[in-house]
């Protein structure tokens, strides 16, 4: 971040349509704006970055210019969403003047009494990064769309004992789409995602070559993230939809593997073993080789005598 570029954060949704000179929410916890239209708000007004206190759901339909999230730019085609959770860094990019979409800002404590307060935790996509955003097929987009504009006539219209459930409805409803289109994405890219499972592959294979994990202990899903510059969250979406583990579950499936090589082949005790791998305590290798193996580590290393 350039030093004259300030960090705000936003309290409230309010805030945000006081910064775009647009009228109070008609609820204060929830609200749809919509730039497809003549007097759209106009997206320069944005702060060059901000930590928002609530929920951010951006669904492009026609952008000219750059969307910037975090400290990097990304370009949106036509038809993209991407998902912010509560304080994360985000920023308002370089928008042209006939750009197009929608924002819904959702305050977590609309959720409060709702399945979806939980839930809503569970959708690894509000921790991707921007160069992971969702793009959406012709047809995916137009599902989108009318989800948006049910959700915008609740919000203008009469709101009464039942527009919270059904918003609710709505809304849920939209991340469950958002869902099942990521896992469309996956399957249709799956040339790149098999090219990032080989990274994977190599990465940790270098990793125990070179024996870090004495030093460094053993490797973490951060670091793997990094060095593919790849989210953790959508690193392991990615490895779950290719090979059902998420990237956690892989680490311990190729440390697992590295044990059985070492019992197999070398002289070395179990505790030898253990710290050549990354683990402090010999027990807490032992406790996993079991649980993955159903052996010991003596016990495997004396089925090759």
């Amino acid at each position: 971040m350039k030093n004259d570029e300030k960090l705000i954060r936003i309290n409230s949704i309010s805030e945000v349509h006081q910064i775009f000179g647009l009228p109070k929410p008609q609820h204060p916890l929830i609200s749809v704006m919509n730039f497809t239209l003549g007097d759209s708000p106009d997206l320069t007004k944005l702060p060059a970055y901000d930590v928002l206190n609530f929920y951010k759901v951006t669904f492009i339909t026609k952008l000219s210019g750059q969307l910037r999230y975090g400290q990097g730019h990304y370009d949106y085609d036509e038809g993209s969403m991407l998902f912010v959770a509560p304080n994360q860094l985000v920023g308002s990019g370089n928008y042209a003047e006939n750009s197009e979409g929608y924002i819904l800002l959702i305050h977590p404590d609309f959720f409060l009494g709702y399945p979806l307060a939980h839930k809503v935790k569970q959708y690894g996509y509000f921790s991707y990064t921007a160069n992971e955003a969702l793009h959406l097929s012709d047809s995916e987009r137009e599902i989108i769309l009318s989800v948006y504009q049910i959700i915008e006539k609740e919000l203008q219209g009469r709101i009464d004992e039942f527009s919270q459930d059904i918003v609710i409805a709505q809304i849920e409803l939209l991340l469950s789409y958002a869902n099942r289109f990521y896992r469309r994405q996956f399957i249709t890219r799956k040339s790149v995602n098999h090219d990032v499972l080989q990274r994977v592959e190599t990465i940790l294979d270098e990793y125990f070559e070179k024996g870090l994990p004495l030093h460094q202990g053993i490797p973490t899903v951060q670091f793997l993230s990094e060095h593919l510059h790849i989210s953790p969250g959508y690193l392991s979406d990615l490895l779950r939809s290719l090979i059902g583990q998420n990237a956690q579950q892989y680490i311990r499936y190729k440390l697992i593997e590295k044990a059985k090589e070492k019992l197999s082949t070398t002289q070395l005790n179990v505790s030898e073993i253990a710290y050549e791998l990354g683990f402090e305590h010999s027990q807490s290798f032992s406790k996993l080789f079991k649980s993955k193996t159903n052996l010991s580590p003596l016990e495997f290393r004396a089925t090759f005598n």
